[in-house]
């Protein structure tokens, strides 16, 4: 396994991103658009990025100081956790207001009251587990 928000590992999540109907093409029926940031909490700049374009993933990589919709950081034990055990609704939720979650840049709130979002969302930790 490539290291966490690797060039490498990035990639394998856009492969795997793009092969999960229930995120990508949930994506697509609301023209979903975004920059997605990666890192680890406590850094200046995230450590991955991936591009989101009408819900696939159409590029990702190393952060290279791209504008950003969202900044997603945690902890390196935490991302391994959910990694190893994705995180449901509930547990987000936690993460969230706990501060284990947090988002640099992005609406946390707004995103997780749109089931169409929110659902992918969550989502996006199993596919992470995948890359």
């Amino acid at each position: 396994m490539a290291d966490l928000f690797s060039g490498a590992w990035m990639d394998s999540f856009m492969e795997q991103w793009n092969a999960e109907p229930d995120l990508s093409d949930a994506l697509a029926k609301i023209n979903f658009n975004s920059v997605i940031a990666y890192g680890f909490d406590g850094e200046d700049t995230p450590r991955g990025v991936l591009t989101v374009e009408n819900g696939k993933a159409t590029s990702a990589g190393i952060y290279n100081g791209e504008q950003l919709n969202w900044d997603l950081r945690a902890t390196f034990d935490n991302w391994n956790k959910w990694l190893a055990k994705p995180p449901g609704m509930m547990g987000l939720g936690m993460a969230y207001t706990s501060r284990k979650l947090k988002f640099n840049v992005g609406d946390y709130a707004g995103m997780i009251k749109d089931p169409r979002m929110a659902g992918p969302f969550i989502k996006s930790f199993t596919v992470m587990g995948r890359a």
